[in-house]
């Protein structure tokens, strides 16, 4: 059974990193369900509906509570965000920006991902467009899971922020496919 904290208002803390704040542990590999759950009922203690009767500076402080609160959720429901907010917390830069270097292999393939999404869109082939997003999600899924290794078993966080440039080159791919479905429907 699940239990949750309640805390008062002034036990609040704002330094508390996502994981702290939410009671996790700070691992890659998090139980959607549990993070849910504690979101939620954390939510509904800092809620501001529950300050509205409360005078304005414990109203803005009951807001950026549950922005807080909500940031941390975000970030953390996010299988890359959270990927990008653990290495930050060790320090490391995923260098998504300035480290384009990828093996070969890999962008053969996005090369050939993306060719087949804008031929499906082209064609407004929305069975093809299923087929590269079906491919698109193993490959995300299965270097999630190389990511939970590294991270939370290995520790390998250069390694680690190597296949979160992977990923966002996944998550670009996801953004064409959507914008091909959204061409196709237009």
């Amino acid at each position: 059974m699940l239990q949750v904290y309640c805390m008062s208002s002034s036990e609040f803390n704002f330094q508390q990193n996502h994981f702290q704040l939410l009671g996790l542990p700070a691992v890659f590999k998090l139980d959607s369900a549990q993070l849910e759950r504690l979101f939620r009922a954390l939510q509904a203690q800092v809620h501001p509906d529950k300050s509205a009767h409360l005078p304005d500076v414990e109203q803005r402080l009951a807001m950026q509570r549950s922005t807080r609160v909500n940031e941390a959720y975000q970030t953390l429901k996010s299988p890359l965000r959270r990927a990008r907010y653990l290495l930050l917390l060790q320090g490391v830069d995923t260098q998504e920006e300035t480290n384009t270097a990828m093996p070969v292999d890999f962008l053969m393939v996005q090369m050939e991902w993306r060719e087949a999404v804008a031929d499906a869109a082209k064609a407004r082939d929305v069975d093809a467009l299923e087929q590269q997003g079906a491919r698109m999600k193993q490959e995300t899924h299965e270097l999630e899971a190389a990511l939970a290794v590294k991270m939370d078993d290995e520790h390998d966080y250069a390694a680690a922020a190597a296949i979160v440039r992977k990923l966002r080159f996944m998550e670009k791919l996801a953004e064409e496919i959507d914008s091909a479905y959204d061409e196709i429907d237009n």
